[in-house]
């Protein structure tokens, strides 16, 4: 098509996959795009819920990116992959929805690490002082072995619970979660697709993991 800007095909997010749905995009090929909804759809709807407060609102979010990526596919260059660019499209249109609807503080920056404090992923009181005669700084409280404990961890029940323990985490944590844990996305891939730097998403995913870990090990020992 006149006017589209071409892939680079040096790119390493260039691929051939890429190519083929962005060459059959912008041919106006219906397959193609469906090929993306049946792909991408649920995840996009499941990353929105993030943002907004029900799943109506993810709906439009999803359809609102979905109309972006049509309405962009021509200035579509390859420097992310596909899948990167579509998702990226929809945290800007979810972000702007969040602000729109006042539904908390602008979004202004991804994270800035001095506005959340540090925090353990064990709680310090679980390990001996540092002057103990013999084991200093080794385990006072184990934590209890879940081996055994399959069933439970895939009762409905449980599943609702992580889920729950997911959307109380601080935005920025949540996001990284839902990706790499719930998404399966790669650390390069969530990288690109929020913008922030590889030890920012290792800090981000190990805090969210270590809050889920203890929300599930207090819920567990509660049963």
């Amino acid at each position: 098509m006149a006017g589209s800007a071409p892939l680079d095909p040096s790119s390493p997010a260039a691929s051939e996959d890429d190519r083929r749905l962005v060459e059959a995009l912008r041919a106006g090929d219906e397959g193609a795009f469906t090929e993306l909804l049946e792909r991408y759809h649920t995840a996009l709807v499941r990353l929105a819920m993030i943002y907004v407060a029900d799943r109506a609102v993810a709906e439009e979010v999803a359809q609102e990116t979905w109309l972006g990526v049509l309405q962009g596919i021509d200035r579509f260059e390859g420097r992310a992959s596909l899948k990167t660019w579509i998702f990226h499209i929809l945290l800007n249109c979810a972000r702007t929805r969040r602000h729109r609807e006042a539904r908390s503080i602008p979004f202004s920056a991804f994270w800035n690490p001095a506005s959340e404090p540090d925090e353990p992923a064990v709680e310090p009181e679980r390990f001996l002082p540092g002057d103990h005669p013999t084991w200093p700084h080794h385990w006072n409280a184990f934590p209890e072995p879940w081996s055994g404990l399959e069933d439970r961890l895939v009762a409905r029940e449980t599943y609702t619970y992580i889920r729950q323990v997911i959307e109380a985490l601080p935005l920025h944590q949540r996001e990284v979660i839902t990706l790499r844990d719930i998404e399966g996305w790669t650390p390069s891939e969530v990288c690109a697709a929020l913008g922030v730097s590889e030890a920012n998403q290792r800090v981000l995913l190990h805090r969210a993991r270590s809050r889920v870990r203890r929300a599930l090990e207090q819920y567990l020992r509660e049963q």
